[in-house]
């Protein structure tokens, strides 16, 4: 038995944030986990630059590894989750998972990116307060 999907809602009902940009890294799909995440609406994304979301410390390595990706259609980040701070519109930081998958042109040359991402935000915070909270009990040990 074979089922159509509707991939607009397919995208639409995923929890987590679908993000397409094009070549340039201009915001081409934003769903609406993207809009709860990040803070901004798909008309105030859509066309803008990723820039919205990085912070400005990371932005070099950022467009140093999205221009190679592009340049060599390879990534190594379709299988393996890469972590990173973002941006929310209000200007808090956010910590975020992503893999993402290339789209292909006819020719096979890269046309788009799709990133997957999930805040993580409240685990980060958790992990540091444990690693803190270790880190004291240890001190402690070794003073005793």
């Amino acid at each position: 038995m074979t089922t159509d999907i509707d991939y607009a809602q397919l995208i639409a009902a995923i929890g987590d944030a679908v993000i397409v940009s094009d070549a340039q890294g201009a915001i081409t799909l934003w769903n609406a986990a993207a809009e709860r995440m990040f803070g901004f609406t798909q008309a105030e994304a859509l066309g803008q630059s990723l820039d919205l979301i990085i912070p400005e410390r990371q932005r070099q390595r950022h467009w140093d590894g999205y221009d190679k990706t592009m340049r060599t259609g390879l990534t190594r980040y379709g299988n393996d989750v890469l972590r990173v701070p973002a941006l929310h519109k209000d200007g808090h930081a956010l910590s975020i998972a992503f893999t993402v998958a290339l789209l292909r042109k006819p020719d096979g040359s890269v046309d788009a990116i799709v990133a997957v991402v999930r805040d993580e935000t409240a685990r980060f915070a958790e992990d540091r307060r444990l690693r803190r909270q270790l880190a004291d009990l240890e001190a402690l040990k070794a003073n005793a």
